[in-house]
Protein backbone atom coordinates (compact mmCIF):
# COMPACT_ATOMS: atom_id res chain seq x y z
CA UNK A 1 0.00 0.00 0.00
CA UNK A 2 1.75 3.04 -1.34
CA UNK A 3 -0.89 5.79 -1.56
CA UNK A 4 -0.63 8.25 1.16
CA UNK A 5 2.80 7.18 2.23
CA UNK A 6 4.10 9.06 -0.54
CA UNK A 7 5.49 13.20 -0.18
CA UNK A 8 2.75 15.24 -0.51
CA UNK A 9 2.71 18.66 -2.01
CA UNK A 10 1.41 21.20 0.50
CA UNK A 11 -1.49 23.28 -1.03
CA UNK A 12 -1.08 26.90 -0.39
CA UNK A 13 -4.54 29.28 0.12
CA UNK A 14 -5.36 31.55 -3.07
CA UNK A 15 -8.39 33.33 -3.73
CA UNK A 16 -11.74 31.74 -4.73
CA UNK A 17 -12.91 32.85 -8.03
CA UNK A 18 -15.83 34.99 -6.98
CA UNK A 19 -18.71 33.59 -9.08
CA UNK A 20 -17.84 30.45 -7.62
CA UNK A 21 -19.97 31.71 -4.61
CA UNK A 22 -23.03 31.79 -6.54
CA UNK A 23 -22.06 27.78 -7.24
CA UNK A 24 -21.77 26.70 -4.17
CA UNK A 25 -24.91 28.15 -2.52
CA UNK A 26 -26.77 26.42 -5.34
CA UNK A 27 -25.57 23.36 -3.45
CA UNK A 28 -27.69 23.90 -0.55
CA UNK A 29 -30.23 21.90 -1.75
CA UNK A 30 -28.21 19.03 -2.74
CA UNK A 31 -26.27 18.36 0.60
CA UNK A 32 -28.74 16.10 2.41
CA UNK A 33 -30.30 19.18 4.02
CA UNK A 34 -33.48 20.19 5.88
CA UNK A 35 -36.21 17.72 4.28
CA UNK A 36 -39.16 18.93 5.64
CA UNK A 37 -43.11 18.26 4.91
CA UNK A 38 -43.48 19.33 1.29
CA UNK A 39 -46.01 22.26 1.73
CA UNK A 40 -46.59 23.51 4.95
CA UNK A 41 -50.04 24.64 3.89
CA UNK A 42 -50.68 20.84 3.53
CA UNK A 43 -51.17 20.92 -0.56
CA UNK A 44 -48.49 19.25 -2.49
CA UNK A 45 -46.25 21.08 -4.58
CA UNK A 46 -45.98 19.87 -8.60
CA UNK A 47 -43.14 18.59 -9.77
CA UNK A 48 -41.82 20.24 -12.96
CA UNK A 49 -41.59 18.75 -15.67
CA UNK A 50 -39.03 16.25 -15.76
CA UNK A 51 -35.81 16.48 -17.54
CA UNK A 52 -37.25 20.26 -18.69
CA UNK A 53 -34.02 22.90 -19.26
CA UNK A 54 -35.26 25.80 -17.60
CA UNK A 55 -31.54 27.30 -17.59
CA UNK A 56 -30.27 30.26 -19.51
CA UNK A 57 -28.04 31.85 -17.38
CA UNK A 58 -24.66 30.21 -18.59
CA UNK A 59 -23.52 28.90 -21.66
CA UNK A 60 -22.91 24.96 -21.73
CA UNK A 61 -19.22 26.10 -21.88
CA UNK A 62 -18.91 28.13 -19.14
CA UNK A 63 -21.64 25.56 -17.37
CA UNK A 64 -18.75 23.17 -17.53
CA UNK A 65 -16.03 25.83 -16.06
CA UNK A 66 -18.37 26.19 -12.82
CA UNK A 67 -18.21 22.18 -12.77
CA UNK A 68 -14.66 22.25 -13.27
CA UNK A 69 -13.71 24.98 -10.84
CA UNK A 70 -16.14 23.68 -8.13
CA UNK A 71 -14.58 20.15 -7.92
CA UNK A 72 -11.01 22.13 -7.84
CA UNK A 73 -12.14 23.70 -4.61
CA UNK A 74 -13.12 20.41 -3.36
CA UNK A 75 -10.38 18.56 -3.87
CA UNK A 76 -8.49 21.84 -2.42
CA UNK A 77 -10.79 21.67 0.86
CA UNK A 78 -11.79 18.25 1.05
CA UNK A 79 -10.34 14.70 1.38
CA UNK A 80 -11.50 13.52 -1.63
CA UNK A 81 -10.21 9.43 -2.10
CA UNK A 82 -6.66 8.92 -4.43
CA UNK A 83 -7.01 4.52 -3.99
CA UNK A 84 -7.96 3.33 -7.28
CA UNK A 85 -10.26 0.56 -5.85
CA UNK A 86 -12.71 3.21 -3.97
CA UNK A 87 -12.75 5.52 -6.76
CA UNK A 88 -12.61 2.43 -9.19
CA UNK A 89 -16.36 1.13 -7.12
CA UNK A 90 -18.06 4.55 -7.16
CA UNK A 91 -17.58 5.68 -10.71
CA UNK A 92 -18.89 1.95 -11.73
CA UNK A 93 -21.95 2.34 -9.56
CA UNK A 94 -22.68 5.19 -10.94
CA UNK A 95 -21.86 4.88 -14.61
CA UNK A 96 -23.60 1.52 -14.02
CA UNK A 97 -27.26 3.75 -12.62
CA UNK A 98 -26.57 6.40 -15.44
CA UNK A 99 -26.51 4.11 -18.36
CA UNK A 100 -30.16 2.39 -17.38
CA UNK A 101 -31.37 5.63 -17.45
CA UNK A 102 -32.74 7.69 -19.94
CA UNK A 103 -30.31 10.34 -19.20
CA UNK A 104 -26.67 8.64 -20.24
CA UNK A 105 -25.63 11.30 -22.47
CA UNK A 106 -24.83 13.34 -19.84
CA UNK A 107 -21.29 13.86 -18.46
CA UNK A 108 -20.65 12.74 -14.79
CA UNK A 109 -17.98 12.67 -12.61
CA UNK A 110 -17.99 10.30 -9.06
CA UNK A 111 -15.35 10.32 -6.19
CA UNK A 112 -15.46 9.34 -2.19
CA UNK A 113 -14.72 11.90 -0.07
CA UNK A 114 -12.94 10.61 3.15
CA UNK A 115 -14.70 11.38 6.00
CA UNK A 116 -16.82 9.13 8.27
CA UNK A 117 -19.71 11.79 8.58
CA UNK A 118 -23.18 10.32 6.50
CA UNK A 119 -23.38 13.22 3.79
CA UNK A 120 -23.35 13.29 -0.68
CA UNK A 121 -23.59 15.90 -2.85
CA UNK A 122 -24.77 16.91 -6.53
CA UNK A 123 -22.12 19.86 -7.66
CA UNK A 124 -22.67 21.75 -11.15
CA UNK A 125 -22.05 20.08 -14.27
CA UNK A 126 -22.39 15.94 -12.77
CA UNK A 127 -19.76 16.15 -10.22
CA UNK A 128 -21.31 13.83 -7.29
CA UNK A 129 -19.44 13.27 -4.40
CA UNK A 130 -20.18 9.93 -1.75
CA UNK A 131 -18.64 10.20 1.85
CA UNK A 132 -17.15 7.01 3.18
CA UNK A 133 -19.79 7.46 6.09
CA UNK A 134 -22.44 6.77 4.11
CA UNK A 135 -21.13 3.51 2.25
CA UNK A 136 -20.01 2.25 5.99
CA UNK A 137 -23.73 3.06 7.15
CA UNK A 138 -25.25 0.87 4.89
CA UNK A 139 -26.74 -2.20 5.47
CA UNK A 140 -26.77 -3.30 1.52
CA UNK A 141 -25.49 -1.94 -2.08
CA UNK A 142 -29.38 -0.66 -2.91
CA UNK A 143 -29.36 1.64 -0.26
CA UNK A 144 -25.84 3.13 -1.41
CA UNK A 145 -27.25 2.72 -4.78
CA UNK A 146 -30.61 4.98 -3.53
CA UNK A 147 -28.43 7.65 -2.71
CA UNK A 148 -25.87 8.31 -6.14
CA UNK A 149 -29.36 7.82 -8.02
CA UNK A 150 -31.09 10.49 -5.58
CA UNK A 151 -27.31 12.76 -6.48
CA UNK A 152 -28.23 11.95 -10.36
CA UNK A 153 -31.45 12.87 -10.63
CA UNK A 154 -30.47 16.85 -8.90
CA UNK A 155 -28.20 16.42 -11.80
CA UNK A 156 -30.87 15.40 -14.69
CA UNK A 157 -33.15 17.40 -13.49
CA UNK A 158 -31.27 20.62 -13.41
CA UNK A 159 -31.44 21.67 -10.01
CA UNK A 160 -28.43 23.79 -9.99
CA UNK A 161 -29.64 25.29 -12.98
CA UNK A 162 -32.66 26.40 -11.64
CA UNK A 163 -30.95 27.19 -8.58
CA UNK A 164 -29.37 29.89 -10.58
CA UNK A 165 -32.37 31.51 -11.52
CA UNK A 166 -33.31 32.50 -8.24
CA UNK A 167 -29.97 33.63 -6.72
CA UNK A 168 -30.29 37.27 -7.90
CA UNK A 169 -30.72 38.14 -4.71
CA UNK A 170 -27.99 36.56 -2.49
CA UNK A 171 -25.62 38.93 -1.96
CA UNK A 172 -21.48 38.52 -1.73
CA UNK A 173 -20.75 38.23 1.49
CA UNK A 174 -23.60 35.74 2.46
CA UNK A 175 -22.43 33.56 -0.17
CA UNK A 176 -18.87 33.69 1.06
CA UNK A 177 -19.98 32.84 4.33
CA UNK A 178 -21.54 29.35 2.50
CA UNK A 179 -18.32 28.60 1.04
CA UNK A 180 -16.18 29.04 4.33
CA UNK A 181 -19.06 27.44 5.96
CA UNK A 182 -19.10 24.03 3.53
CA UNK A 183 -15.34 23.63 3.50
CA UNK A 184 -14.80 24.28 7.05
CA UNK A 185 -18.06 21.73 7.13
CA UNK A 186 -15.62 19.21 5.11
CA UNK A 187 -12.90 19.41 7.33
CA UNK A 188 -14.30 19.34 10.46
CA UNK A 189 -18.28 18.86 11.36
CA UNK A 190 -21.01 18.52 9.02
CA UNK A 191 -23.28 19.30 10.85
CA UNK A 192 -21.88 22.25 12.39
CA UNK A 193 -21.59 23.70 9.01
CA UNK A 194 -25.12 22.89 7.69
CA UNK A 195 -26.30 24.68 10.79
CA UNK A 196 -24.06 27.95 10.18
CA UNK A 197 -25.11 27.56 6.29
CA UNK A 198 -28.70 27.59 7.43
CA UNK A 199 -28.66 30.31 9.91
CA UNK A 200 -26.81 32.36 7.46
CA UNK A 201 -29.96 32.01 4.43
CA UNK A 202 -32.31 32.35 7.29
CA UNK A 203 -33.74 35.61 5.71
CA UNK A 204 -34.07 33.42 2.37
CA UNK A 205 -35.83 30.79 4.11
CA UNK A 206 -39.05 30.68 3.27
CA UNK A 207 -38.51 31.02 -0.72
CA UNK A 208 -35.19 28.53 -0.78
CA UNK A 209 -36.81 25.65 1.30
CA UNK A 210 -39.74 25.91 -0.67
CA UNK A 211 -37.62 25.29 -3.54
CA UNK A 212 -35.64 22.77 -2.12
CA UNK A 213 -38.54 20.55 -1.13
CA UNK A 214 -39.59 20.52 -4.74
CA UNK A 215 -35.96 19.19 -6.09
CA UNK A 216 -36.13 16.69 -3.38
CA UNK A 217 -39.48 15.25 -4.02
CA UNK A 218 -38.40 14.90 -7.48
CA UNK A 219 -35.11 13.66 -7.13
CA UNK A 220 -36.72 10.82 -4.87
CA UNK A 221 -38.99 10.11 -7.83
CA UNK A 222 -36.52 10.34 -10.65
CA UNK A 223 -33.78 8.37 -8.49
CA UNK A 224 -36.25 5.28 -7.84
CA UNK A 225 -36.85 5.00 -11.57
CA UNK A 226 -33.44 4.78 -11.82
CA UNK A 227 -32.71 2.49 -9.01
CA UNK A 228 -35.73 0.06 -10.63
CA UNK A 229 -33.90 0.22 -14.63
CA UNK A 230 -30.99 -0.45 -12.74
CA UNK A 231 -32.30 -3.79 -10.60
CA UNK A 232 -31.57 -2.14 -7.61
CA UNK A 233 -33.81 -2.71 -4.71
CA UNK A 234 -36.14 0.64 -4.68
CA UNK A 235 -36.45 0.46 -1.23
CA UNK A 236 -33.42 1.00 -0.33
CA UNK A 237 -34.41 4.74 -0.43
CA UNK A 238 -36.63 4.40 2.13
CA UNK A 239 -34.38 2.52 4.43
CA UNK A 240 -31.57 4.43 4.01
CA UNK A 241 -34.04 7.91 4.74
CA UNK A 242 -35.31 5.85 8.05
CA UNK A 243 -31.21 5.29 9.07
CA UNK A 244 -30.98 8.96 9.12
CA UNK A 245 -34.26 9.35 10.56
CA UNK A 246 -33.02 7.37 13.33
CA UNK A 247 -29.43 9.38 13.15
CA UNK A 248 -31.39 12.08 14.51
CA UNK A 249 -33.37 10.92 16.97
CA UNK A 250 -32.53 12.72 20.79
CA UNK A 251 -31.21 16.48 19.29
CA UNK A 252 -34.49 16.55 17.73
CA UNK A 253 -35.90 18.71 20.68
CA UNK A 254 -32.73 20.67 21.31
CA UNK A 255 -32.24 21.92 17.69
CA UNK A 256 -34.63 24.28 15.95
CA UNK A 257 -37.07 22.93 13.38
CA UNK A 258 -35.30 24.93 10.77
CA UNK A 259 -31.63 24.09 11.97
CA UNK A 260 -31.83 20.33 11.82
CA UNK A 261 -29.27 18.83 9.78
CA UNK A 262 -31.01 15.71 8.25
CA UNK A 263 -34.80 15.82 9.13
CA UNK A 264 -36.14 13.18 6.94
CA UNK A 265 -39.83 12.99 7.60
CA UNK A 266 -42.00 10.60 8.44
CA UNK A 267 -44.01 11.36 5.40
CA UNK A 268 -40.92 11.53 3.07
CA UNK A 269 -39.92 8.09 4.06
CA UNK A 270 -43.65 6.94 3.33
CA UNK A 271 -44.01 8.56 -0.02
CA UNK A 272 -40.79 7.13 -1.06
CA UNK A 273 -42.04 3.43 0.20
CA UNK A 274 -45.23 4.12 -1.39
CA UNK A 275 -43.27 4.93 -4.82
CA UNK A 276 -40.90 2.39 -4.72
CA UNK A 277 -43.66 -0.69 -3.71
CA UNK A 278 -45.42 0.92 -7.03
CA UNK A 279 -42.30 -0.57 -8.86
CA UNK A 280 -42.00 -4.31 -9.81
CA UNK A 281 -38.18 -5.75 -10.12
CA UNK A 282 -35.86 -7.96 -9.72
CA UNK A 283 -33.01 -7.48 -7.51
CA UNK A 284 -29.70 -8.33 -8.05
CA UNK A 285 -27.87 -9.31 -4.58
CA UNK A 286 -24.79 -7.41 -3.38
CA UNK A 287 -21.75 -6.81 -5.35
CA UNK A 288 -18.81 -8.12 -3.95
CA UNK A 289 -16.99 -4.83 -4.79
CA UNK A 290 -19.46 -3.27 -2.38
CA UNK A 291 -18.49 -5.65 0.38
CA UNK A 292 -14.45 -5.32 -0.50
CA UNK A 293 -14.81 -1.47 -0.85
CA UNK A 294 -16.74 -1.28 2.28
CA UNK A 295 -14.07 -3.20 4.96
CA UNK A 296 -11.26 -1.39 2.91
CA UNK A 297 -12.58 2.13 3.96
CA UNK A 298 -13.06 0.80 7.55
CA UNK A 299 -9.37 0.74 7.77
CA UNK A 300 -8.93 3.73 5.86
CA UNK A 301 -10.91 6.01 7.84
CA UNK A 302 -9.56 4.25 11.19
CA UNK A 303 -7.80 6.74 13.77
CA UNK A 304 -6.19 3.72 15.01
CA UNK A 305 -5.34 0.92 12.77
CA UNK A 306 -3.89 -1.89 15.46
CA UNK A 307 -7.01 -1.48 17.32
CA UNK A 308 -9.26 -2.01 14.88
CA UNK A 309 -6.96 -5.01 13.79
CA UNK A 310 -7.42 -6.81 16.60
CA UNK A 311 -11.41 -5.92 16.91
CA UNK A 312 -11.38 -7.43 13.07
CA UNK A 313 -9.86 -10.34 14.26
CA UNK A 314 -12.45 -10.90 16.94
CA UNK A 315 -15.06 -10.31 14.78
CA UNK A 316 -13.73 -12.86 12.52
CA UNK A 317 -13.26 -15.61 15.38
CA UNK A 318 -16.97 -14.77 16.71
CA UNK A 319 -18.80 -14.59 13.14
CA UNK A 320 -20.03 -11.59 13.58
CA UNK A 321 -19.20 -9.83 10.15
CA UNK A 322 -21.84 -9.11 7.18
CA UNK A 323 -19.37 -11.09 4.52
CA UNK A 324 -16.16 -13.38 5.52
CA UNK A 325 -14.40 -12.46 2.54
CA UNK A 326 -14.93 -8.98 2.74
CA UNK A 327 -13.86 -9.24 6.62
CA UNK A 328 -10.89 -11.13 5.81
CA UNK A 329 -9.68 -8.25 3.05
CA UNK A 330 -10.19 -5.79 5.54
CA UNK A 331 -8.31 -7.72 7.99
CA UNK A 332 -5.40 -8.26 5.78
CA UNK A 333 -4.98 -4.81 5.02
CA UNK A 334 -5.28 -3.66 8.45
CA UNK A 335 -2.35 -6.15 8.86
CA UNK A 336 -0.09 -4.79 6.13
CA UNK A 337 -0.73 -1.09 7.87
CA UNK A 338 0.77 -2.05 11.22
CA UNK A 339 3.99 -3.84 9.49
CA UNK A 340 2.46 -7.18 10.34
CA UNK A 341 3.30 -8.59 6.79
CA UNK A 342 3.62 -12.42 7.19
CA UNK A 343 -0.10 -12.86 8.72
CA UNK A 344 -1.73 -10.43 6.17
CA UNK A 345 0.13 -12.40 3.35
CA UNK A 346 -1.11 -15.46 5.23
CA UNK A 347 -4.79 -13.72 5.42
CA UNK A 348 -5.08 -12.68 1.56
CA UNK A 349 -4.05 -16.49 0.79
CA UNK A 350 -6.54 -17.43 1.89
CA UNK A 351 -8.31 -15.07 -0.44
CA UNK A 352 -6.70 -15.66 -3.42
CA UNK A 353 -7.08 -19.50 -3.15
CA UNK A 354 -10.58 -18.62 -3.45
CA UNK A 355 -10.67 -16.42 -6.26
CA UNK A 356 -6.94 -15.75 -7.71
CA UNK A 357 -8.43 -13.65 -10.54
CA UNK A 358 -9.42 -10.93 -8.12
CA UNK A 359 -7.76 -7.67 -8.93
CA UNK A 360 -8.13 -6.37 -5.26
CA UNK A 361 -6.78 -9.62 -4.44
CA UNK A 362 -3.65 -8.97 -6.21
CA UNK A 363 -3.45 -5.62 -5.59
CA UNK A 364 -3.25 -6.13 -1.85
CA UNK A 365 -0.56 -9.29 -2.14
CA UNK A 366 1.67 -6.84 -4.38
CA UNK A 367 1.48 -4.51 -1.97
CA UNK A 368 2.11 -6.57 1.17
CA UNK A 369 5.69 -8.02 -0.31
CA UNK A 370 6.65 -4.57 -1.46
CA UNK A 371 5.94 -3.38 2.12
CA UNK A 372 7.89 -6.29 3.47
CA UNK A 373 10.90 -5.63 0.99
CA UNK A 374 10.18 -8.40 -1.43
CA UNK A 375 9.92 -5.75 -4.56
CA UNK A 376 10.63 -8.05 -7.18
CA UNK A 377 8.14 -10.90 -5.65
CA UNK A 378 5.59 -7.64 -5.61
CA UNK A 379 6.36 -6.18 -9.33
CA UNK A 380 5.61 -9.89 -10.60
CA UNK A 381 2.80 -10.20 -8.61
CA UNK A 382 1.76 -6.85 -10.41
CA UNK A 383 3.10 -8.05 -14.04
CA UNK A 384 1.11 -11.17 -13.99
CA UNK A 385 -2.19 -9.70 -12.96
CA UNK A 386 -1.71 -6.85 -15.83
CA UNK A 387 -1.18 -9.74 -17.95
CA UNK A 388 -4.53 -10.81 -17.56
CA UNK A 389 -6.28 -7.16 -17.22
CA UNK A 390 -4.13 -5.28 -20.06
CA UNK A 391 -4.35 -1.64 -18.81
CA UNK A 392 -6.64 -2.06 -15.43
CA UNK A 393 -6.27 1.30 -13.75
CA UNK A 394 -5.94 -0.03 -10.42
CA UNK A 395 -3.38 -2.15 -10.89
CA UNK A 396 -1.13 0.06 -13.24
CA UNK A 397 -1.81 2.86 -10.48
CA UNK A 398 -0.46 0.65 -7.59
CA UNK A 399 2.18 -0.58 -9.58
CA UNK A 400 3.94 2.48 -11.17
CA UNK A 401 3.40 4.12 -7.87
CA UNK A 402 5.66 1.38 -6.44
CA UNK A 403 8.14 1.76 -9.27
CA UNK A 404 8.70 4.96 -9.68
CA UNK A 405 9.19 5.36 -5.75
CA UNK A 406 12.07 2.27 -6.35
CA UNK A 407 13.56 4.35 -8.85
CA UNK A 408 11.80 3.20 -11.88
CA UNK A 409 10.79 5.79 -13.80
CA UNK A 410 10.73 4.30 -17.48
CA UNK A 411 9.43 1.50 -16.40
CA UNK A 412 6.02 3.44 -14.18
CA UNK A 413 5.38 5.44 -17.71
CA UNK A 414 5.60 2.44 -19.72
CA UNK A 415 2.78 1.15 -17.11
CA UNK A 416 1.00 4.64 -16.92
CA UNK A 417 0.86 5.16 -20.53
CA UNK A 418 -0.91 1.83 -21.03
CA UNK A 419 -3.91 2.64 -18.68
CA UNK A 420 -7.47 2.17 -20.85
CA UNK A 421 -10.41 4.19 -20.43
CA UNK A 422 -9.20 6.33 -17.41
CA UNK A 423 -10.43 9.76 -16.14
CA UNK A 424 -7.13 11.85 -15.31
CA UNK A 425 -6.74 12.43 -11.49
CA UNK A 426 -4.29 14.06 -9.32
CA UNK A 427 -3.01 10.57 -8.20
CA UNK A 428 -1.84 9.80 -12.20
CA UNK A 429 -0.33 13.32 -12.55
CA UNK A 430 1.44 13.18 -9.61
CA UNK A 431 3.11 9.78 -10.11
CA UNK A 432 3.87 11.02 -13.81
CA UNK A 433 5.55 14.06 -13.01
CA UNK A 434 7.80 11.79 -10.20
CA UNK A 435 8.76 9.59 -12.78
CA UNK A 436 9.43 12.40 -15.27
CA UNK A 437 11.60 14.27 -12.75
CA UNK A 438 13.33 10.36 -11.84
CA UNK A 439 14.21 10.41 -15.50
CA UNK A 440 16.15 13.91 -15.69
CA UNK A 441 12.85 15.19 -17.94
CA UNK A 442 12.76 18.44 -15.60
CA UNK A 443 10.57 20.58 -18.38
CA UNK A 444 7.65 17.98 -18.46
CA UNK A 445 7.77 17.11 -14.73
CA UNK A 446 7.36 20.73 -14.21
CA UNK A 447 4.55 20.92 -16.89
CA UNK A 448 2.72 17.85 -15.28
CA UNK A 449 3.08 19.03 -11.94
CA UNK A 450 1.41 22.49 -13.56
CA UNK A 451 -1.87 20.57 -14.29
CA UNK A 452 -1.33 18.59 -10.99
CA UNK A 453 -2.13 21.93 -9.01
CA UNK A 454 -4.61 23.42 -11.73
CA UNK A 455 -6.86 20.44 -10.99
CA UNK A 456 -6.47 22.27 -7.39
CA UNK A 457 -7.70 25.40 -8.55
CA UNK A 458 -3.91 26.48 -7.60
CA UNK A 459 -3.07 29.23 -10.94
CA UNK A 460 -0.31 30.81 -9.37
CA UNK A 461 1.79 27.19 -8.08
CA UNK A 462 0.59 25.99 -11.84
CA UNK A 463 2.05 29.04 -13.68
CA UNK A 464 4.88 28.91 -11.62
CA UNK A 465 6.14 25.07 -12.68
CA UNK A 466 5.44 26.48 -16.27
CA UNK A 467 7.52 28.72 -15.57
CA UNK A 468 10.13 26.51 -14.26
CA UNK A 469 9.83 24.22 -17.29
CA UNK A 470 10.56 27.24 -19.30
CA UNK A 471 13.85 27.45 -17.83
CA UNK A 472 14.79 23.88 -18.21
CA UNK A 473 17.52 23.04 -20.52
CA UNK A 474 15.65 20.00 -21.51
CA UNK A 475 12.85 22.51 -22.59
CA UNK A 476 12.87 22.49 -26.37
CA UNK A 477 12.08 25.14 -28.76
CA UNK A 478 9.08 23.83 -29.45
CA UNK A 479 7.82 22.94 -26.07
CA UNK A 480 8.31 26.85 -25.11
CA UNK A 481 5.86 27.75 -27.83
CA UNK A 482 3.57 24.95 -26.33
CA UNK A 483 3.83 26.06 -22.56
CA UNK A 484 3.59 29.99 -23.66
CA UNK A 485 0.17 28.59 -25.05
CA UNK A 486 -0.98 26.91 -22.28
CA UNK A 487 0.31 29.74 -19.82
CA UNK A 488 -1.92 32.25 -21.98
CA UNK A 489 -4.75 29.56 -21.31
CA UNK A 490 -4.66 29.56 -18.36
CA UNK A 491 -4.60 32.90 -17.17
CA UNK A 492 -7.67 33.62 -19.54
CA UNK A 493 -9.24 30.93 -18.09
CA UNK A 494 -8.58 32.74 -14.69
CA UNK A 495 -10.36 35.62 -16.29
CA UNK A 496 -12.82 34.00 -17.45
CA UNK A 497 -13.73 32.41 -13.99
CA UNK A 498 -13.71 35.71 -12.30
CA UNK A 499 -15.90 36.80 -15.36
CA UNK A 500 -18.85 34.61 -14.76
CA UNK A 501 -19.12 36.30 -10.95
Amino acid sequence: MIFGKKDTVRLKTFTTPPFLFKAVFLLLPLFFCPLKNLSASGTDITLPAIGKDISTRFTAAEEQLIGETFMRQVRRGLPVSDDPETTGYIQSLGYQLVSNSQFHNRNFEFFVVQQPQVNAFAGPNGYIGINAGLILTSSNESEVASVVAHEIAHVTQRHLERSFEQSDKMTLPMAAALLTAIVLGGATNVNVAQAAIFATIAANSSSQLGFSRANELEADHVGIQILTQSSFDPSGMPSFFEKLQQGSRGVENQVPEFLRTHPVTTRRISESRSRASNHKHKTKPNSQAYYLVKAKLRVTTSHNIEQLAKRMEAELKEGSYQNKVAQIYGYAHALMRIGKQAEARRQVNRLIALDRDRIQYSTLRANIEIEDGNYEAGYAIFKNALQLNPGNATLSLHYADALVNQRHPEEAKAVLKNIKNYTITPTYLQILAKAEGESGNLGASHQILAEYFLMYDLTHSALSHLEQAMSEKDTTDLEKQQIQTRMKEVKETAILSRNLG
